[in-house]
């Protein structure tokens, strides 16, 4: 049987945009159920439709991207932002906040939909040109912070958590720690469980910023 295609809404201020990521996910079989044209039109759509990602630009009016993540994932909504501003600011601002990815507008069809893909397996993806900055400014941290996170787990957990911080999928660690990929799995939803993180990027941020990764 044929998995379902996705159902993204597209939120951009842009028609022209709107227009030519419509024409990119439709070439990949993903579903574009909706557009809207400011950050209220895309919260007040993204309610009634209920789609697997919400694909957002960061500066719209009325609301923007960083406004309406907030909301969205509150509703148990993915968000991936889709974006032309290269900013460390905006990066960390919609990570936190709960989106499963960022990426930006000249990265390319490919990792656009690599980005909504891992959204809907509820994984995430930034765009490789800005990783190395955000972890640089995630490494500001206490040797205290390393102490609550590593108490909150075990010596695996932990284990798991370090790897996933430097961007192994779960293949590479169950590779590396010589367990089975389920296991790997089981080990990151508690982790995440644990430390009250939604995704895997925010995993690896609490582990960048409480100094549990050099």
């Amino acid at each position: 049987m044929a998995e379902p295609e996705m159902r993204v809404l597209v939120a951009d201020d842009h028609q022209l945009v709107r227009t030519g990521i419509r024409m990119i996910l439709e070439s990949q079989a993903i579903n574009v159920i909706g557009e809207a044209r400011d950050g209220a039109e895309a919260v007040e759509l993204a309610r009634e439709l209920r789609p697997d990602v919400v694909l957002l630009d960061i500066e719209m009016p009325r609301l923007n991207g960083i406004e309406v993540t907030k909301l969205l994932v509150r509703e148990s909504l993915r968000v991936v932002i889709l974006t032309s501003f290269d900013s460390d600011d905006y990066v960390y601002a919609t990570l936190r906040n709960g989106a499963c990815g960022y990426v930006l507008k000249h990265s390319g069809p490919a990792l656009l939909t690599e980005a909504l893909h891992a959204a809907m397996a509820g994984d995430a993806l930034v765009s490789p040109s800005i990783t190395v900055r955000l972890l640089r400014r995630l490494t500001q941290r206490t040797a205290a912070g390393e102490s609550v996170i590593a108490g909150q787990l075990t010596e695996r957990e932990t284990q798991v958590l370090r790897l996933l911080a430097r961007g192994k999928t779960n293949d590479e660690i169950a590779r590396t720690m010589f367990i089975a990929p389920s296991t790997v799995k089981t080990h990151v939803e508690n982790v995440q469980r644990k430390l009250g993180a939604r995704n895997r990027v925010e995993l690896a941020a609490r582990a960048w910023e409480t100094g549990l990764v050099e």
